[in-house]
């Protein structure tokens, strides 16, 4: 074709508007989206880890069942029943196991022999951040009908609502619901209701006291809860609340009164019901309080010194622990830890959260002194106290007889030594050196005679270990069992909260799994530490922390 049949075209008029396109920059993401983003990834490698466990497991199955059944072992002599089970007797039992996180509770296949429905565990909110989409199926349930043979008793439930930010109490017997409180009716605008403890009561269905501790800050925008709240309220406070036969009644916010607003996990003294300890893992705080008086009996803060400034080694290269008696304003009277001031970190470490803080997506004022100091305990007798130290994969022993003074470190991590000893630098100040730390770990609980202490390896180990804590002395107390499977390796599946039975003859595991799986319960024999059944039932682990009151 010749230069003269191509097509002319037109230049660009000069006149015509020149269109400027601008292209709009997405907003960055907040740190909570960035962590809820990570969360999911690893939400996604955690199911391709345990799909690959259970190929292990059936393998494993199929391999033992050509091999035939083993022989049975003659059972062990049995161990002599408790000869006492009163409101006192399950105060100690409370106080003593369950109360680092959230306690055992009755799942919906135990009350209807069916699978939990798809609004149950597969969309819970700690595991799924999905609006709710199916609807919810409503199943009343007589409690006066039999539950494998046994009825429930007449007990009072007391549960905590979290996110709902109240408390109601449920008589087991009857299926009533005796009354429900919400702590926004008094002011506080972010009321995590996350963990409580009841004072013994002579007939609780006539009334009863409690101390509700409650979170605030953003721990309220860690689930994918769909919400317009930007920066939400302080909250952190600790509730002393009455029920009176008929209703509710907030008594005292104790965080106003004393200026120590900490938020986790509440414990009562099984000796005399007279003091508790609340304890807070984001400040890395553990008080012990009077309470006629709220008085604050003694308040120990925890704070890690790392050896290596990395995030990703700063606890695995060991440390040091430092622990000090802080003290509240002479000229107030108040210590000023109220709302969020003292956080290191901007929300919890959720449960098998804690090598998010490893990996620098929990962001925080002080983050590498961060402890997880989240829970304290008691020893059945209430000689002794115990705060669980999560990042370092262990517990301290304070003396309850000289103002909680730390006595030593025990370490539950399989390969590491049985205890670190404790410096005492002076009178408020000690500190524990580690060489390193294997393995975070959970919760913790002491067998309702006192005899055994457990405590649960989370996330490298995946083992519940088992301390002897009969001698007088805690510096003798020594590890003598791990409970685990050859398979437990990664993060699941996790041996992650305990109870044990009231005669202490057994010990019940939860035994997590990454949603949308559902998780287990396995039985464990205290006489030989073996696992003489497992429970195959299928259970939500949404429950918070419960407290059964006797009648």
């Amino acid at each position: 074709m010749s230069d003269g049949r191509k097509p002319k075209l037109k230049e660009q008029d000069a006149d015509l508007p020149r269109m400027k396109v601008e292209l709009k920059e997405e907003p960055p993401l907040t740190a909570e989206q960035v962590y809820l983003k990570r969360k999911a990834e690893v939400a996604q490698q955690d199911n391709e880890d345990f799909s690959t466990y259970l190929r292990e497991k059936a393998a494993r199955d199929e391999r033992q069942a050509t091999q035939g059944a083993p022989t049975a072992q003659p059972a062990p002599a049995p161990r002599p029943a408790s000869s006492k089970f009163n409101r006192r007797s399950v105060l100690t039992w409370a106080a003593g196991t369950a109360v680092v996180g959230e306690a055992v509770t009755l799942g919906y296949p135990m009350l209807t022999g069916q699978d939990i429905p798809d609004h149950g565990a597969r969309h819970a909110g700690a595991t799924s951040t999905e609006p709710q989409r199916h609807p919810i199926d409503r199943e009343l349930v007589n409690p006066q009908a039999d539950v494998g043979g046994r009825r429930f008793g007449d007990w009072v439930l007391l549960m905590p609502t979290k996110m709902s930010g109240g408390t109601y109490a449920v008589n087991l017997n009857t299926g009533r619901a005796l009354a429900w409180i919400s702590y926004w009716n008094y002011g506080d605008y972010n009321p995590i209701s996350h963990h409580l403890c009841a004072f013994p009561s002579a007939d609780p269905a006539k009334g009863f006291e409690w101390i509700n501790s409650t979170q605030g800050g953003k721990n309220s925008l860690i689930y994918g809860i769909p919400t317009r709240v930007e920066a939400p309220d302080e909250g952190f406070n600790i509730y002393r609340v009455r029920y009176d036969g008929a209703q509710m009644e907030v008594m005292e916010n104790v965080a106003e009164t004393t200026g120590l607003g900490i938020g986790v996990h509440v414990n009562i003294d099984p000796k005399t019901a007279e003091r508790y300890f609340v304890t807070d893992g984001q400040k890395d705080i553990a008080a012990c309080f009077d309470r006629r008086t709220s008085r604050v009996i003694a308040a120990l803060k925890y704070d890690w010194v790392p050896n290596v400034r990395n995030l990703s080694e700063a606890w695995k290269k060991g440390g040091v622990l430092k622990i000090s008696k802080i003290y509240p304003d002479p000229a107030t009277g108040k210590y000023d830890y109220r709302g969020t001031k003292g956080q290191k970190i901007e929300w919890e470490m959720v449960p098998m959260g804690e090598l998010f803080v490893e990996e620098g997506t929990l962001p925080g004022d002080d983050v590498f002194s961060l402890c997880g100091a989240d829970g304290t305990i008691w020893h059945p007798s209430g000689r002794w106290a115990s705060t669980i130290v999560r990042l370092c994969g262990g517990q301290l022993i304070l003396d309850a007889e000289k103002n909680f003074e730390p006595v030593t470190f025990l370490q539950f991590n399989k390969d590491a030594p049985n205890q670190y000893p404790v410096k005492k630098i002076d009178n408020d100040h000690w500190e524990v050196t580690f060489d390193k730390i294997f393995s975070p770990g959970h919760e913790i609980g002491f067998s309702p005679d006192g005899r055994f202490l457990c405590m649960m390896n989370n996330l490298r180990e995946n083992n519940c270990s088992v301390f002897d804590s009969s001698d007088p002395d805690p510096r003798k107390w020594k590890k003598i069992a791990h409970i685990e499977d050859p398979l437990w390796v990664g993060k699941y599946p996790n041996p992650f909260h305990m109870v044990f039975s009231m005669d202490g003859s057994k010990l019940y595991l939860s035994i997590l799994h990454p949603s949308p799986a559902a998780s287990g319960v396995m039985v464990v024999d205290t006489n030989t530490w073996e696992r003489p059944a497992a429970c195959d039932r299928k259970w939500s682990a949404k429950n918070r922390a419960v407290v059964i009151l006797a009648r």
